[in-house]
């Protein structure tokens, strides 16, 4: 990790894990995975967010970690990018200004989708990568991911990229609303601050997924493909 990088100080309150395990009778609701059905989600991990946040930088060789592991055990590595389009469409001038609207719509970088990524990330050329152009992969007609993941049989997502309380928990919310199951990896995601990555982090345990670290997730990759 490069010296000016930063990882979360990330938590889940003790009362949240004390109402989960009361309802369910344990602490995560996920306990396993089939690696072969599970797609890794990296999102936005694009110059724009990576050169100006230090938590994003951070987020790297975590990322880079998950992918090795759930490759070798036969998962699927997909890349979102932002499209080269203000995420709020028609409404983006009025709800972010004019100058960041169009500031927004640039973020995604110009040339080849792969070319757009941060350059320490491994991206390999059976990776699927492909653009979003909206705050959440998930919504209805604003990527070709959801198609591609079912024709996959793919029933489990690791959710991971920046920002963690915009398109991250976007995506998850919506992944999970179509049946999915969601997994935020709390040490692979990235925001602007620890209070609000951790407001997300709140947020998905309670309600849409289950919230892992980089270690408990490739243990998990490993436990089914050993």
């Amino acid at each position: 990790m490069h010296s000016d990088s930063k990882i979360h100080n990330w938590r889940i309150e003790p009362r949240e894990y004390a109402r989960q395990e009361e309802r369910r009778g344990r602490r995560h609701a996920y306990e396993s995975l089939d690696p072969a059905r599970t797609a890794l989600v990296v999102i936005d991990m694009v110059p724009f967010f990576t050169e100006a946040n230090p938590y994003v930088r951070g987020i790297v060789p975590n990322i880079g970690r998950i992918a090795d592991a759930l490759r070798t055990a036969g998962g699927l590595i997909t890349w979102v990018l932002p499209a080269n389009k203000a995420p709020l469409g028609s409404l983006s001038g009025e709800f972010y200004g004019p100058a960041v609207s169009e500031m927004f719509a640039a973020t995604g970088g110009e040339g080849a989708l792969r070319s757009r990524l941060w350059h320490a990330l491994d991206v390999r050329p059976e990776d699927p990568v492909m653009e979003k152009n909206a705050h959440s992969a998930f919504f209805p007609g604003r990527s070709p991911l959801p198609g591609l993941l079912a024709e996959r049989d793919i029933d489990t997502l690791l959710i991971t990229g920046t920002a963690t309380n915009v398109c991250c928990e976007s995506s998850a919310r919506d992944a999970a609303t179509t049946g999915l199951r969601v997994l935020m990896v709390a040490d692979a995601n990235a925001a602007r601050s620890d209070q609000e990555h951790n407001a997300t982090l709140h947020t998905i345990y309670r309600s849409f997924g289950d919230v892992r670290a980089t270690d408990e997730v490739v243990d998990l990759i490993g436990q089914r493909s050993n």
